[in-house]
């Protein structure tokens, strides 16, 4: 969406390019228990996507690292900037 919107630029295919950036990576599967765990906390925008990266992040115990200001300033998750 964000090459869509010429908000973000990339060199080749963007499915080409997804897959070879993730493929080092290990994927959180969409739990009950992460789903559960959305309406657990606050926080400043109703965004779904925030709120499922926040829950996956608390449900497995991990850091959220972020450029997003508002999920820096919350509480509801330890973050690290990613600037």
């Amino acid at each position: 969406m964000l090459v869509e919107k010429r908000r973000m630029a990339l060199d080749g295919d963007v499915v080409e390019w997804i897959t070879k950036a993730v493929a080092p990576l290990k994927e959180a599967p969409l739990t009950a228990e992460i789903i559960l765990e959305t309406a657990r906390f606050t926080l400043p925008r109703p965004d779904p996507a925030d709120r499922f990266l926040v829950a996956t992040a608390r449900s497995l115990g991990l850091t959220l690292v972020t450029s997003d200001a508002r999920l820096l300033a919350s509480k509801a998750v330890p973050t690290l900037p990613n600037r």
